[in-house]
């Protein structure tokens, strides 16, 4: 198996529905590959319809598809892990469910980008806006000397030449990661310290790079992003909250090496704000 597709479900039936459905007839690879769901105690079906439906689009695509239940929602670091436990690809690929290809052939481009670079551990693709006229949503993340963080590219239009040229960054979003099964075993999973979302990424991203791996960012590989649709309104999840004490505890682990990088500028770093289009309201996405 070249590939484990790793990704989550909590509720949110509509947007799992449509993005995991697109990853299986959407997806081109250059190897045999399984998806690995694991779902966090759903209660609108979510987790009924992987068992079903997404298991038979899975078997008609030639895509083994198996589904893992959680009694609760037990965060995202724990669920990963248990993913992790059971894939058997050469690569571990993290997506979120509300992500869907831009690119056919997106795995096998993040593993090309990781040959471009001899001490490449990790590669993430250039994130973009599923509305036309498609601006980036993040081309990678660089962390200030303070420790805040910045999206590169966010809002930009996605043929921006500032972010047109495969290179390593300071960090990658998990919401489409790959990286070596090796690797992520002999150096550790996700920390379950950021429950139950936020960070855990830049953590893990974090360890790999004072390893001394680099984290690669190819635009190459474009995927469609929803942006935090898995998140946002989830009433177990205080997501401002968690945001800053899990910022918190990755400020404190990891100031000893992002002070000393030539990361971003604070202004930079403030957040800029993108009106979302209604999930509803977008209908079909081109592929390349």
């Amino acid at each position: 198996m070249l590939y484990s597709l790793i990704t989550l479900s909590y509720n949110k039936l509509a947007c799992t529905r449509r993005c995991l459905s697109a990853l299986v007839t959407d997806s081109v690879a250059d190897g045999p590959w399984e998806l690995i769901v694991v779902d966090n105690g759903s209660t609108d079906g979510s987790g009924a319809w992987c068992d079903t439906e997404l298991a038979a689009l899975g078997a008609a695509h030639g895509v083994p598809v198996t589904v893992l239940h959680n009694p609760g929602n037990v965060g995202c670091s724990f669920a990963r892990n248990r993913a992790v436990a059971v894939a058997r690809g050469e690569h571990l690929v993290f997506a979120d469910n509300d992500v869907t290809p831009r690119t056919r052939r997106w795995m096998p481009g993040l593993r090309e980008a990781l040959g471009r670079f001899p001490r490449a551990g990790m590669a993430g693709a250039k994130m973009v806006y599923p509305w036309q006229p498609y601006p980036i949503q993040c081309a990678g993340v660089g962390i200030s000397r303070r420790g805040h963080v910045c999206f590169r590219g966010r809002g930009e239009p996605i043929d921006d030449p500032r972010f047109a040229r495969a290179e390593p960054v300071q960090c990658l979003i998990s919401a489409c990661l790959l990286i070596p099964a090796a690797l992520l075993r002999e150096h550790g999973g996700f920390d379950e310290a950021f429950h139950p979302v936020q960070f855990e990424d830049f953590d893990l991203v974090y360890r790999l790079r004072q390893a001394g791996y680099q984290a690669v960012y190819t635009p190459d590989v474009e995927m469609y992003h929803f942006e935090s649709v898995t998140t946002q309104g989830t009433p177990t999840v205080r997501n401002a909250a968690v945001v800053v004490r899990n910022g918190l505890l990755f400020q404190r682990r990891w100031r000893h090496l992002f002070e000393r990088e030539d990361g971003p500028d604070e202004e930079a770093c403030r957040w800029r704000k993108i009106d979302p289009v209604p999930f509803d309201a977008i209908g079909a996405l081109p592929l390349f």
